[in-house]
């Protein structure tokens, strides 16, 4: 008697490959779909392997009942669509009822329809009774048995899909892990990658599938280099390594007295440093295209050429430098409000000269102010029209309230409507 074939079968396109055992006579091939008993009732599986090696379990291998036909394919495609009533059914209760904390994954019919598996997102701390809960659902779905998985973050992330925390169109877990593997902290360690939770978190909360992918090339890697804080000779002397660099099979070495060096593992075990040698390209003149224009750049001078460009003489003699003669430093004021004082004295000064050779006493009339006193033309100006004053006080000199808060506009009218009325008088003909 010939003994059974095992197989590989997949129940979801990125999903664990389970083992099944065949009968020797069904002809079997990679891509087709076979009807098999499983512990949660039949399923329509995918086969993916073939002549796999006879486990040592045999118990929990189940058999394989035959090979699905068209009419199971229908009925599966009539499933699918029971499933996403399922679904939305399942999450329509769960945000009427008071289950917070409890996501609805996904649900799954089994063969034969009367089995209905509910996949369930929840935090165990939650207080999340599930008999109560079986017991208020199995009111939604009438007639059917219904089961309750618990999903973990990795696995409702890869039943959602999505962006990956990398920037990936689509996560790994949802393009190609078939299974996850355990992940620590000592991947991120190993590799030299920043421990800062956004770096090494992805989008389920938990660490990156991907520390694992080069974990043990860095560990293979290490095996010959020195580790961390460890005191090593070097050709320049002893130092205490600092870091460690597997793909470039170097470390970082603190000297004494040169500070941090980099060495690789050649130099540490030879003790002689290794000539660095710079690799140069040659340029090429030709070019595949025709169109290219070269373009000679001329290399900017110096600060120091430029001054002297500037103070090289010209032909006529004279210099670059227009500005002409500057003035003294102690010749120049040092701002422009010193500037406007001394123009503002010389002024004053200017006035109170004149006066005085015309005879005019800037203190009053016939008055010279006392020594010592400086002479103010506005006060004298005010001490001069003073003279004039009317009995009530007022000055006859100073225009009125009225005439200072008339519009400038108006004045101007009036001016030039007397100079009219003015010509029209002398303009008339004598008697």
């Amino acid at each position: 008697m010939a003994e059974n074939q095992y197989i590989g079968v997949q129940f979801n396109d990125i999903g664990k490959v389970f083992t099944f055992s065949a009968n020797p006579e069904l002809e079997l091939q990679t891509g087709m779909t076979v009807l098999v008993n499983t512990v949660r009732g039949r399923q329509l599986g995918k086969v993916v392997r073939l002549g796999l090696d006879k486990p040592e379990d045999l118990g929990e291998v189940q058999p394989v009942e035959r090979i699905a036909t068209e009419e199971d394919l229908a009925y599966k495609e009539s499933l699918i669509e029971r499933e996403v009533e399922a679904l939305r059914s399942l999450r329509k209760f769960l945000r009427e009822s008071n289950y917070e904390g409890v996501k609805g994954i996904n649900a799954e019919y089994a063969f034969d329809g009367n089995r209905l598996i509910l996949y369930l997102n929840y935090d165990n701390e939650s207080g999340f009774d599930i008999k109560q809960f079986l017991r208020e659902i199995s009111r939604v779905y009438p007639n059917t048995r219904v089961d309750v998985r618990q999903v973990g973050p990795r696995d409702m992330a890869k039943a959602m899909s999505g962006l990956g925390a990398c920037g990936i169109e689509k996560r790994c877990c949802s393009r190609f892990l078939k299974e996850f593997s355990s992940i620590s902290i000592k991947m991120a360690k190993s590799q030299d990658i920043s421990l800062t939770p956004a770096e090494i978190t992805g989008i389920c909360g938990r660490l990156r599938c991907c520390l694992i992918y080069e974990y043990d090339t860095y560990e293979e890697a290490r095996k010959l280099l020195p580790k961390r804080k460890k005191v090593v000779a070097t050709p320049l002397g002893e130092g205490k390594v600092v870091q460690v660099l597997p793909l470039a099979q170097a470390v970082v070495v603190d000297l004494p007295e040169g500070g941090p060096r980099r060495f690789t593992l050649e130099e540490l075990e030879s003790g002689v440093l290794a000539e660095k040698v710079v690799e140069t390209q040659p340029i090429s003149d030709h070019f595949e295209s025709e169109d290219v224009e070269i373009v000679h750049l001329e290399r900017r001078p110096e600060r120091s050429e430029r001054a002297e460009r500037r103070d090289r003489p010209q032909r006529d003699g004279r210099t670059r430098d227009r500005r002409g003669p500057q003035p003294e430093a102690q010749n120049r004021p040092q701002s422009r409000r010193g500037r406007s004082q001394d123009r503002l004295e010389q002024r004053t000064q200017d006035q109170v000269g004149t006066r005085f050779n015309q005879g005019e006493s800037p203190a009053g009339e016939g008055q010279r102010p006392p020594s010592g006193e400086r002479r103010n033309p506005r006060r004298d100006q005010r001490n001069r029209s003073g003279g004039d004053r009317r009995q009530d006080g007022s000055n006859p000199n100073r225009p009125t309230t009225e005439m200072s808060n008339r519009p400038r506009r108006d004045r101007r009218d009036n001016r030039n409507r007397q100079k009219r009325d003015d010509g029209s008088t002398d303009s008339k003909p004598a008697g």
